[in-house]
């Protein structure tokens, strides 16, 4: 396992829920320092994306880029839209301002049907920053698209020769298998699915995209190290707590906006309300959920 990248959370100011580029810099110094996450992954999902402006998402994605100069390993920019052209857009923003790779989801309101489709569209994205180092973004129970990424890699360097990996967020461990087994060595297949890491590392999994690691970082990596060591008893233990603070947030409606409160009760710092149609996370759910982590000592 080579490494742990953190997806980003939306910056709003909590009055005007305009993006707040002034907490980037104290982002990025909490998530290396206290975190220990090397490499980041902006615009994604827990950054609320798709309920941003192009124009907003270009912004975020430059600030992003010159704080991270020289603090994290990586940034790779979710370029994905609903609009092909908005996210070729955005492609050729994310080349322009230096981005170390672009990551692309499968539009979900006009969706493909089938991998050919679903390729071509990643390929015309891709066409716009063509040297950039492409990510696919399988994300299944969001987007409905269900379609198995094994099929999209089939022949993909061939449409997308700049093709470096995927980020894998779904459940199905057979089809990340052999999502793994094809892929060539220079690639990358990263699992986002927090709840279930552990499962996927034998599978070969290179690294890992999450949400939760911007409250849970330090914990997950020393899951890393004790999987990379063969200490299973002492991963699970890791890998058991977690689940036990996502089932019960699960319970009280686990999402964006929860999540977020949490990464603003535990990091101090002042991210913001997530944006509509999200709701803010309700004070008696995220004191409840920060006493748990309190008590499974997750905290770093």
């Amino acid at each position: 396992v080579t490494k742990l990248v953190e997806q980003k959370a939306a910056l709003l100011h909590f009055s005007s829920l305009e993006i707040n580029l002034s907490v980037i810099g104290p982002y990025i110094d909490y998530l290396k320092e206290k975190q220990g996450v090397d490499s980041i992954f902006v615009n994604g999902t827990t950054g609320e994306s798709m309920s941003l402006s192009v124009a907003e998402r270009k912004t975020l994605a430059e600030e992003w880029c010159q704080k991270a100069k020289g603090k994290m390993d990586q940034v790779i920019v979710h370029v994905g839209c609903l609009s092909l052209k908005d996210s070729q857009e955005l492609a050729h923003h994310a080349k322009q301002i230096g981005a170390d790779g672009i990551a692309v989801i499968a539009p979900s309101f006009f969706k493909p049907t089938t991998s050919d489709a679903l390729k071509k569209f990643l390929g015309e994205v891709s066409s716009a920053a063509p040297n950039v180092p492409f990510y696919y973004y399988h994300m299944p129970a969001t987007t409905g698209v269900n379609v198995l990424a094994r099929d999209v890699l089939e022949g993909i360097e061939e449409l997308i020769p700049s093709f470096s990996g995927l980020k894998f967020s779904g459940s199905d461990l057979m089809d990340f298998g052999l999502c793994v087994s094809y892929i060539q060595s220079h690639c990358s297949a990263l699992y986002g699915i927090d709840e279930q890491l552990l499962a996927a590392l034998p599978f070969g999994a290179h690294g890992a995209v999450g949400s939760t690691y911007n409250y849970l970082g330090y914990h997950v990596n020393k899951l890393l190290t004790a999987f990379e060591k063969g200490d299973l008893f002492e991963a699970r233990k890791i890998q058991f707590k977690i689940q036990e603070l996502l089932s019960y947030a699960k319970k009280l409606g686990f999402d964006v906006g929860v999540n977020k409160q949490l990464m603003n009760e535990v990091s101090g710092l002042c991210l913001g309300l997530p944006r509509l149609p999200v709701m803010p996370c309700p004070q008696d759910h995220s004191l409840r959920l920060a006493h748990l982590l309190s008590q499974l000592r997750i905290i770093q």
